[in-house]
């Protein structure tokens, strides 16, 4: 198994967080304010193997936000690791994120990189990445128009939290990741969400949102980019929180062409009106 798979499903992995870690606006009350800090670790699974975790934390000053992930995968009895470390700041404005920041650290044993991005107006104005990407043949190019109106990946989580349908998952969040520009589209799917870990009873109130990845540019059309737009399989279930109006992700799902990744709910804290709150232990 090639590093650059290991690499690929790395970002996999935090794209499909991305697409999913979100506290997300019960349809039946009115949103009423950011959530002041959240915790979160997940389990990575792989053709049904635990091979890492995915660890995320967002904290609201006023009308700032700072977020900060942290991705560790292993394969092959530890042959092939990758790691990730992901930050991003910026400005509420309402119910909409204002990215400010972007930063995001790689390294896949001999191998390692970084992307850095600054924003002005929901425009991005600088990206650094190394090292530089190689040019390829066939790459559909980003141009100007592609860095207008995006989130980077951290703050599309932002994005997520809020619903102006009322439905969790009715959304469409434009992306740009340093590299490639992509939407991310949350539609529901089906009402027969998984089992809670604990009792074995479907939590009342929990929903499945399908995910869907629309590259726009920035990306190669071949199998693998093919593959995972065409896929109608990438899902997350939403479970509420009890007595809020706060959804938190329980697991996601996402097929690859090598096999099915998923990311489960370890533990989620939420921090709101100064209290804390276990959302979720799996244990």
């Amino acid at each position: 198994m090639p590093h650059r798979f290991v690499s690929r499903l790395g970002r996999l992995a935090i794209l499909s967080i991305v697409s999913a870690l979100c506290l997300s606006p019960a349809p039946t009350k009115a949103a009423d304010g950011w959530p002041s800090a959240v915790s979160a670790t997940y389990d990575v699974n792989f053709n049904g193997l635990n091979i890492g975790s995915y660890e995320f934390s967002s904290n609201h000053s006023g009308t700032s936000y700072k977020l900060a992930s942290n991705a560790r995968l292993s394969l092959m009895l530890g042959a092939l690791r990758w790691t990730g470390s992901t930050e991003a700041s910026g400005q509420l404005a309402g119910e909409t994120a204002k990215p400010q920041k972007f930063g995001f650290d790689y390294k896949a044993q001999s191998k390692s990189g970084s992307t850095r991005m600054s924003f002005t107006d929901d425009t991005v104005t600088q990206v650094l990445n190394e090292p530089p990407p190689k040019i390829k043949e066939g790459v559909i190019p980003v141009q100007a128009q592609h860095l207008k109106g995006v989130l980077d990946p951290l703050s599309a989580v932002m994005a997520l939290t809020r619903s102006s349908s009322g439905n969790p998952c009715v959304h469409r969040i434009p992306v740009f990741d340093g590299t490639q520009r992509f939407d991310l589209i949350l539609s529901p799917k089906g009402t027969a969400p998984p089992p809670d870990a604990k009792s074995g009873a479907s939590v009342p109130g929990s929903v499945v949102c399908k995910v869907r990845y629309v590259p726009i540019a920035g990306y190669k059309p071949d199998e693998n980019s093919r593959y995972l737009a065409h896929n109608n399989d990438i899902e997350v279930v939403l479970r509420p929180m009890p007595n809020t109006s706060i959804y938190v992700p329980q697991k996601v799902t996402l097929p690859t062409i090598a096999g099915n990744a998923t990311l489960v709910a370890r533990r989620v804290n939420v921090v709101t009106n100064g209290r804390s709150q276990l959302a979720f232990m799996a244990d």
